[in-house]
């Protein structure tokens, strides 16, 4: 028998990991080959490629020491997402290529919008207890 919202943290999981891959590679690659033509931006992708990395692994484990790693995570995405999105539409000229957070997640979706909303949800809703 499955603990009450263990699905749902799976598919956390699930989502998180594969943002990790997909913006780090992506970060990665832009730094690596064309640093020079949109730093913020590069850097940016990179920070939210960390970010979900983090969230995954704290999502992942159950420990109270895990769960506060991910409400901080997932506040500084949903924080991250917000304002990098809102800057990026009032100042396009800062972002001359996209951030995985560029107009609010547009570009993947916008799960980058998403995603830290409905993790933050997860965790308020499943008290500590559901975690074991």
């Amino acid at each position: 028998m499955s603990r009450p919202g263990s699905t749902g943290r799976q598919v956390l999981v699930a989502l998180y990991a594969v943002f990790a891959v997909a913006a780090g590679a992506r970060s990665l690659v832009q730094i690596s080959t064309r640093f020079g033509e949109a730093p913020l931006a590069y850097s940016l992708s990179l920070v939210a490629a960390v970010v979900y990395l983090v969230a995954t692994l704290a999502l992942r484990r159950t420990s109270a020491t895990a769960r506060r790693v991910a409400w901080a995570a997932l506040a500084f995405e949903a924080v991250g997402v917000v304002v990098v999105g809102t800057v990026s539409l009032v100042s396009p000229e800062l972002f001359p290529d996209q951030t995985v957070w560029s107009d609010f997640g547009a570009g993947y979706g916008f799960v980058p919008l998403v995603l830290p909303f409905a993790g933050l949800w997860w965790l308020r809703r499943h008290g500590a207890d559901d975690l074991r």
